[in-house]
């Protein structure tokens, strides 16, 4: 995806802002406009619509999404906060950029949070739950046969919001939920890795068969296998992006 960076590299300050607002949905009511403005933009992260290293230039966003300057600038404090924008001394604010050690650290972070929300659901999930994920491993099992991955994408995301969301530590919900935004962003740009999502069929299908048994520890065990398998793919995926030699 080539962002709105490299879109129209003569073109004005009028013609960036037009550009952007492209990227964002129409503006909607909010009792705080910051909020609106910092869910547009991580929204807009996370999908790759604005890509790695694409600059944020105050003035430009705050055209697009039709507000001032003020809550450009706070929203973007937030996603700094977050690691999804950071501010370097020639460019200003950009959209951040992942190098291996950032992968590692964030895959470091996703194992002990997840393994903890899991152990959790491991005694807590009711039928109903368990119901619900089956259902979608089956969804995930046919739209493999069917070859559609745009689609077996999203219900593997599913599975793994509706997982996490049995988490009723706010505190460590709110974590998971940062860590969660990276590791999607991440999948978006190693998308392209061969089989990985027909792998994660049947890596979240051990994953709900742990959690049927009732046995946080075998839960952990292989949630844990999903994602180290996951990191490596990954891994290697960005290390030949970059032309990084592995060890």
């Amino acid at each position: 995806m080539a962002g709105i960076a490299a879109a129209e590299p003569h073109a004005g300050a009028a013609g960036r802002a037009e550009a952007l607002a492209s990227v964002f949905s129409p503006r909607r009511d909010r009792a705080k406009m910051t909020d609106w403005v910092f869910d547009e933009l991580r929204a807009a992260i996370i999908d790759l619509r604005l890509v790695p290293g694409e600059p944020l230039r105050e003035a430009a966003l705050a055209e697009s999404l039709g507000v001032s300057k003020t809550p450009v600038r706070e929203a973007l404090g937030r996603l700094e906060k977050e690691g999804l924008v950071q501010s370097t001394s020639f460019k200003g604010a950009v959209v951040s950029e992942y190098a291996r050690q950032d992968l590692v650290e964030i895959y470091e972070l996703r194992e002990m949070l997840e393994t903890w929300a899991i152990r959790e659901a491991a005694i807590s999930m009711d039928e109903e739950k368990f119901a619900r994920l089956d259902h979608l491993i089956a969804e995930g099992e046919r739209l493999r046969s069917e070859g559609d991955l745009e689609a077996l994408a999203e219900v593997i995301d599913e599975f793994d919001r509706f997982l996490f969301a049995q988490v009723t530590n706010a505190r460590i919900a709110a974590l998971i939920e940062n860590v969660r935004a990276h590791i999607t962003r991440i999948g978006h740009l190693t998308a392209e890795i061969p089989g990985r999502l027909q792998t994660s069929v049947d890596e979240h299908g051990a994953i709900a068969l742990a959690l049927h048994s009732a046995d946080p520890a075998a839960a952990v065990a292989v949630l844990r296998g999903h994602i180290l398998s996951v990191r490596d793919d990954q891994l290697r995926s960005l290390g030949a992006r970059s032309g990084d030699a592995e060890g």
